[in-house]
């Protein structure tokens, strides 16, 4: 391949750059050194092309989103014989692509087949993904309430909880640079650090102890200041991100990578929280968090151009909503009438969140005593409760399009129960659900039995629970998720859900299944005469006219 003076790599059309993918392989070979499956395939070397290669059976991948957010996926899942066939392979990248959308990637435009041909830039940009991920989660209030040093009232408390970790990592940097008289602001991970001098200051505030002569500020050469600067890092213990000409060259992934981490060794903030009134209401109770997490990832999966960092505080203007709108039921949104971002006057606002309110009535929304203003305030108990009816009527209409089975005929709640039972039923399994609070859910057993009937290689029988004790559930949840998304299934419940039966999540992770083994060949369809459900044999075609991403992606195209 062709070499570019600037450090990186052109395959076809598509550059990576060679100083990222160093960076990353370090990231890798530092963090999962000792992982029991991959050890022996570490270190990677970064001048080759071994991590591409590395990345073709999925596991690599897999492993990493759970260094990033432990516990998304139930390892026992992952498919990890030395020799794997092409469906073995197949099954982790779908995991993999599933579980990244889980955690806040976006993978629009990555399937499986990228993954098993090691498709470099595409490999590379979602690992920079992870990564990121695992450095930033510690850059929130909920992580880290130290940060409520940042603001000085409710306003700036409002304002800090609705910008992106990165932004809030920005505002850190800013703060920790003021106490050391840097008199510029930082506002960029490129340009603005280029010269170092920022990185130089913010260094000598956070641990003054490690620094050296000559100082860095003394030196005038870029590289040879870039260079002492890192020098100062490692005597902090920090890993590099990144090289002195990257800090030269201002590559954003990398000095980004590089702030975070230097924010998870040493972040300077008072251990000693500022007891303020405003701060009362950062920590939400268990399940409105839940549920917010949920909507968020589902939203940011569905491909729209704003990604949100909080539902509460992002579609306060309403301009996303609309966006979602326009995802969930196509053409609905009058865009003639509808006020783009940033909007400063409040009843521009109220304006978007009215027309989205008035499309929810027009597509049978129950909307009794919720206005365009309540949004606009971030009601939260409202926007959830309006969020769950989207999620709800986007699941359904994906039934509903695969024709062939639904004969054009609404899908219910009712009719994705009915299905549920007779599969399990007809496979000659005992258990049955009265509804989607049944509680007999907390136990899992019922979606184990479902999930091995509509494809019985996937489920390791050995590797479930009775599902009595609270133990035993979270194992039982926990395999049930992955093994969902393995098959293909988009889903953003935690195990949580499972083990205390949220109506919600039971209906979504249901449907899910349910769609997914609708597309397949031999599937079974609702009888438009009484509801029953029958099987038919056919290859079923799915209308695009509902947002696929929510329900389906086993990432081939």
């Amino acid at each position: 391949m062709p070499r570019c003076s600037c450090g990186s790599t052109t395959t076809l059309l598509h550059t990576i750059s060679e100083s990222e993918k160093a960076s990353y392989v370090g990231h890798i070979n530092a963090y999962l050194a000792e992982d029991p499956f991959l050890k022996n395939a570490l270190p990677v070397d970064p001048a080759t092309d071994q991590l591409f290669h590395l990345t073709k059976d999925g596991v690599l991948l897999c492993k990493l989103i759970n260094l990033a957010v432990p516990g998304t996926i139930d390892e026992r899942a992952i498919n990890t014989k030395r020799l794997l066939n092409l469906w073995e392979k197949n099954e982790n990248h779908t995991l993999c692509l599933n579980s990244a959308k889980a955690i806040g990637c976006t993978v629009v435009n990555i399937g499986t087949q990228d993954l098993a041909e090691g498709r470099p830039h595409l490999i590379l940009g979602l690992i920079s993904q992870i990564i990121k991920i695992q450095l930033l989660a510690d850059v929130n209030l909920k992580r880290t309430p130290q940060l409520v040093e940042l603001v000085q009232d409710s306003q700036e408390m409002e304002e800090l909880m609705s910008l992106s970790p990165e932004k809030i990592l920005l505002r850190w940097m800013n703060f920790q640079l003021k106490k050391g008289g840097f008199q510029r602001t930082v506002t960029n991970f490129s340009s603005d650090i280029k010269d170092s001098e920022a990185y130089a200051c913010l260094l000598n505030v956070l641990a003054p102890e490690c620094s050296a002569k000559p100082s860095p500020m003394s030196v005038k050469d870029l590289l040879h200041r870039a260079r002492l600067v890192l020098e100062h890092a490692d005597r902090m213990g920090c890993k590099r991100y990144l090289a002195p000409k990257d800090i030269v060259a201002g590559l954003q992934n990398l000095n980004l990578a590089f702030v975070a981490h230097i924010f998870q060794k040493r972040n300077g903030l008072s251990k000693q929280m500022k007891q303020v009134s405003f701060v009362d209401g950062v920590s939400d109770d268990a399940q409105v968090s839940r549920e917010e997490r949920s909507f968020r990832l589902w939203i940011n999966s569905l491909g729209i151009s704003t990604y949100i960092n909080n539902v509460f505080e992002d579609l306060r203007n309403g301009w996303v909503l609309l966006e979602v709108m326009d995802k969930v039921a196509p053409g609905s949104v009058n865009w003639k009438f509808a006020n783009r971002p940033p909007i400063e006057l409040p009843f521009r606002k109220v304006e978007n969140c009215n027309q989205v309110l008035k499309i929810g009535k027009e597509i049978k929304f129950s909307l009794v005593n919720i206005a365009g203003h309540d949004i606009v305030q971030g009601n939260k108990k409202l926007i959830l409760a309006f969020l769950w009816q989207l999620m709800r009527y986007n699941i359904l209409q994906l039934l509903k399009n695969l024709r062939f089975h639904s004969n054009g005929k609404e899908i219910t709640d009712n009719d994705i129960l009915l299905w549920a039972n007779k599969k399990v039923k007809d496979s000659g399994r005992q258990s049955q659900i009265g509804s989607f609070k049944d509680r007999s859910l907390s136990s899992g057993i019922f979606f184990v039995n479902l999930l091995s009937v509509v494809e019985p290689r996937v489920v390791n029988w050995s590797l479930v629970t009775k599902g009595e004790k609270d133990e035993e559930k979270q194992m039982n949840a926990s395999y049930i998720i992955s093994v969902a998304r393995k098959l293909g299934c988009s889903i953003f419940l935690l195990p949580e859900d499972v083990m205390e039966v949220n109506q919600k999540m039971m209906l979504t992770l249901t449907a899910s299944i349910m769609y997914w083994h609708l597309k397949r060949p031999t599937s079974y369809s609702v009888d438009p005469d009484n509801s029953s459900l029958c099987e038919t044999s056919s290859i079923s075609t799915s209308d695009d006219s509902a947002s696929e991403s929510s329900i389906d992606d086993s990432g081939t195209r």
